[in-house]
């Protein structure tokens, strides 16, 4: 043990990193999500107790593992389930539990984890909670319940949801995933591959919520968006070899590096051309881009989150928005444009096209967005639009187009940088 008195501090770090492999260790002994949670959570509480008493022990995730064994076996003599399923779960525990099923001396200590297999019970946990069975709302509430150890109170906060639509939405999808008997099990490497994508899409969902809110007053949602980063570290660490997995890591990180520049002092949103570029974080454009580096090093090319994360190092490494190398960020968003179509590409790569050509040739794309019906309804479009007519001198048809991006927009923080541009619209004019 180490000292007394660390406290409660402590217990939550602990949590916070170990939570997803207890959680996934005892899924994998009982075969029982719903069981493995509450275990983990009685384990939880016990080290509420005794470690501000007694010490952090010096293997703390063993020693909670241990304590949930413990409990796992208290339950079932109970129930006087003296199965296959109790004899499994003593021979798990091995000496650390003793006749009476209390821990021995000594025993959570020494616990040994066995590093392949705690990988093995994270990635499990993390297919499970993204089944595609799954409603892509569920599937985020599981896994940030689940796999990053949030409270289902934590989570409701983060998506301005009220707490009992996320309970309701983690109960409904563990009762799916029963009723289905859907096996606590990594996938084979077909399935790897069939359903990583839903879990790299709810890590990127996780984050584009934390980084950029789609509703509330506030602009970034930085615990939200640094959990998603810690969970994309644990993908990109658990199959090494897959390059969209590090592709999403780099984009974060990349993404994440631009977050102490963009909120002023007064806590206003602050655009890109206006960021203090001294304030970026360099250890995460470092990890960024080594991460972006292995991602092409697979050889098998970039997908769209590592062509993504390319775009996101342009923006990085350069000294300015004027000094941005727009040539490559056009082309990388060609490339983009080839493997994930999307009416959201057309029109950032349109923004890249006027800074690179200029602003008249990046409106021809977007009128031609327009003409073809896309976006309709989103404020994105209208606020481009809006933008660059304003850099061609073409004041009132701007200010009409960023009033209905402000009519449109569900971001309180969005809607106060659409209206400084209507301000300095109206000054000018």
């Amino acid at each position: 043990m180490s000292e007394p008195g660390t406290g409660r501090e402590a217990v939550a770090a602990v949590w916070r990193i170990e939570s997803a492999r207890v959680v996934g260790a005892l899924a994998r002994s009982t075969g029982d999500l719903e069981l493995a949670e509450d275990l983990a959570q009685e384990a939880l509480a016990e080290a509420l107790v005794s470690w501000p008493r007694d010490g952090v022990p010096r293997n703390p995730g063993g020693w909670l593992l241990t304590v949930g064994r413990r409990r796992a076996i208290d339950a079932f003599r109970r129930r006087a389930a003296l199965d296959q399923r109790y004899a499994a779960l003593a021979r798990d525990a091995g000496t650390g539990v003793g006749a009476a099923g209390s821990l021995v001396a000594g025993s959570a200590e020494d616990e040994l984890w066995d590093p392949d297999r705690i990988h093995d019970d994270v990635l499990a946990l993390m297919f499970l909670a993204c089944h595609p069975m799954l409603s892509r709302e569920a599937q985020v509430a599981l896994t940030l319940k689940v796999v990053a150890g949030l409270s289902s109170d934590q989570i409701a906060r983060a998506f301005l949801v009220p707490t009992a639509t996320v309970q309701a939405r983690i109960t409904r999808a563990k009762k799916t995933l029963a009723a289905a008997g859907v096996r606590f099990e990594v996938p084979d490497a077909a399935g790897v591959r069939e359903r990583l994508g839903s879990v790299l899409t709810v890590v990127y969902l996780v984050f584009t919520e934390g980084s950029t809110t789609t509703s509330g007053e506030g602009w970034i949602r930085v615990d939200l968006a640094a959990e998603a980063v810690r969970l994309a570290r644990v993908v990109a660490q658990l199959v090494p070899d897959e390059p969209e997995a590090q592709g999403l890591l780099a984009l974060l990180e990349l993404t994440a590096a631009r977050f102490p520049a963009r909120v002023g002092e007064d806590g206003r949103p602050v655009l890109l051309e206006d960021q203090d570029r001294r304030r970026w974080d360099r250890a995460a454009i470092r990890r960024g881009r080594a991460a972006l580096r292995r991602a092409g090093s697979v050889g098998r090319g970039l997908g769209p989150l590592g062509l993504q994360a390319a775009i996101a190092e342009c923006h990085a490494v350069a000294p300015s928005v004027a000094q941005t190398d727009w040539e490559r960020v056009v082309v990388l968003y060609d490339a983009l444009a080839q493997v994930a179509p999307s009416p959201v590409v057309d029109l950032n790569r349109a923004v890249a096209v006027s800074m690179a050509d200029g602003p008249a040739a990046g409106l021809a794309l977007v009128d031609a967005l327009v003409a073809a019906g896309s976006l309709r309804g989103s404020h994105l479009l209208p606020g481009v639009r809006g933008e660059l007519l304003r850099r061609l001198g073409r004041l009132a048809e701007a200010g009409e187009e960023l009033r209905t991006a402000l009519e449109l927009c569900p971001s309180a923080a969005e809607r106060v940088v659409l209206q400084e541009k209507l301000a300095a619209i109206g000054r000018a004019g």
